[in-house]
């Protein structure tokens, strides 16, 4: 969800149904650990907004996510569930000159219509078949869903309790290496960075995710994330290209704060020609799966980065749209962001960094 907050308290017409509001408290409970008393306490002061309230209680009461301050070296299988990956011939590959990447804040602590707009979602990654998924909010509901939706993917979360990020791999085209989740030290919402080493057509990637700290207040938290990134991609192996990308809930002063994009780190949307139709991620002038009385913000909460590999990159960033447009039945969108699909083309060819699958 955005962190973007209403002005106004929420008049009594625009509070969710007594049906919506157990369905979140239960969220909250399940996510926390506590109990729907509890959730329903820091629900009702936050216009029943799930993320608002998670992001409160996490900050108050100084809950640390497991093996905080410590990188941790993930495998595939980092949750108990064991995911059955459905790996087929395709045939010949349509676009050998082609990679694309996704990325989705999936709005997964959002009860409402939950399994239709998480099928939604695997829909579109099987209809569009990116190469590498970036995904945040997922949570231990959503996550079976996903694995079960997209079983053609190599599933990695980036954890396995309250909410997180993940990154999923479509099987026969990348090779996966190895991955890495750290959490950011100072974080009061339980916020990490995975990192993965892979394999795509030939050329060797290191792809980074995040959900950077929300909120306004939270400024100064999300910067210093930011940096830490930045500070990743740039000290990554030279022969590797390294995009880094995610729900950053980034507005543009705040890059500026930091110095501005490193040097040979460059802002995929703009060096994809800036389309203003591919801008805002978070659009409430358009999606309106949560609504504030008179307000309508609308930000590029979600961004992509890249750094080439040297000599040169091998791949080039060519268009960038916006995905997750459509209405489904129950008039929701799939998530209250736009998810963000960029297309790379291979530059030539050359001989290949890493072992093709």
């Amino acid at each position: 969800m955005s962190d973007s907050e209403a002005d106004s308290d929420v008049d009594e017409k625009n509070l969710p149904s007594r049906e919506e509001c157990e369905e979140r408290c239960q969220m909250f409970a399940q996510v926390t650990g506590t109990d729907t008393a509890l959730a329903m306490f820091f629900l009702q002061d936050r216009e029943w907004n799930v993320e608002t309230a998670l992001n409160a209680y996490f900050a108050e009461t100084g809950v640390e996510p497991v093996g905080s301050g410590q990188s941790t070296i993930v495998g595939t299988n980092t949750h108990s569930r064991t995911q059955t990956v459905r790996a087929g011939p395709e045939g010949p590959d349509p676009e050998p000159h082609r990679i694309r990447l996704l990325s989705w804040n999936l709005d997964g602590l959002d009860p409402g219509s939950i399994k239709s707009r998480m099928q939604a979602v695997c829909d579109i990654i099987n209809k569009e078949k990116p190469h590498v998924v970036f995904l945040q909010e997922v949570t231990p509901l959503t996550l079976p869903i996903l694995e079960d939706g997209c079983g053609m993917y190599q599933v990695i979360p980036g954890g396995d309790n309250h909410y997180f990020t993940a990154v999923m791999l479509r099987v026969g085209h990348v090779q996966f290496e190895d991955a890495v989740v750290t959490p950011f030290p100072t974080s009061k919402m339980l916020r990490n960075i995975i990192t993965i080493k892979c394999c795509v057509k030939g050329i060797s990637f290191q792809v980074m995710t995040s959900h950077l700290e929300s909120t306004a207040a939270h400024s100064d938290e999300r910067k210093r994330q930011l940096v830490r990134a930045f500070e990743a991609m740039k000290h990554a192996d030279p022969d590797r290209t390294v995009i880094f990308g995610g729900d950053t809930n980034l507005r543009d002063k705040e890059v500026a704060q930091v110095g501005g994009i490193p040097e040979d780190i460059y802002d995929i949307w703009e060096m994809t020609g800036q389309r203003p139709e591919a801008k805002f991620t978070w659009d409430m002038r358009r999606n309106d799966n949560h609504e504030y009385p008179g307000y309508k913000s609308f930000l590029r909460l979600d961004r992509l980065y890249i750094r080439h590999c040297k000599p040169r990159s091998k791949v080039t960033p060519v268009y960038f749209e916006l995905a997750g447009l459509s209405r489904l039945p129950s008039h929701k969108f799939p998530s209250d962001h736009w998810g963000l699909l960029a297309h790379f083309d291979i530059n030539g060819v050359s001989k290949p960094t890493c072992a093709s699958v």
